[in-house]
């Protein structure tokens, strides 16, 4: 499962915690009346005084509809972030979409899975099942 490629941040901070959970809850990501993202197969991730994050499968999101920006942040937890402006055509949501496309080991469950900021996107709603 691990390949060799540690977060960093832990060795510093060791006591850090990213508490990651599978959902088979329905998650959804609408912007401009269109779904962008739809699954029953998100993780959700917690992570220190952030709020928690669901990171959405590729596969269940409407990546024709993204366009991958210069944009990129680095996290000593995670690794390296690409960013995706989501493109529908009268309405563009700039960097909403972001994704560690090759995490760190303690994050490999994010790995191919896409996240979005609330504030850039109409809403994100979350089903229990």
């Amino acid at each position: 499962m691990f390949d060799g490629n540690p977060a960093p941040g832990f060795r510093q901070h060791p006591g850090r915690k990213l508490i990651y959970s599978r959902t088979r809850s329905r998650v959804r990501v609408i912007l401009n009346d269109v779904t962008i993202a739809d699954t029953t197969n998100a993780v959700r991730l917690a992570e220190a005084d952030y709020p928690a994050v669901y990171y959405i499968p590729k596969s269940d999101t409407r990546m024709d509809l993204a366009r991958r920006t210069d944009r990129s942040t680095h996290c000593p937890y995670k690794g390296d972030a690409s960013y995706w402006n989501l493109d529908l055509g009268d309405k563009i949501a700039e960097n909403a979409m972001w994704a560690y496309e090759h995490p760190f080991d303690e994050a490999v469950l994010i790995g191919n899975h896409v996240a979005f900021y609330s504030e850039k996107i109409d809403y994100i709603s979350f089903h229990p099942s």
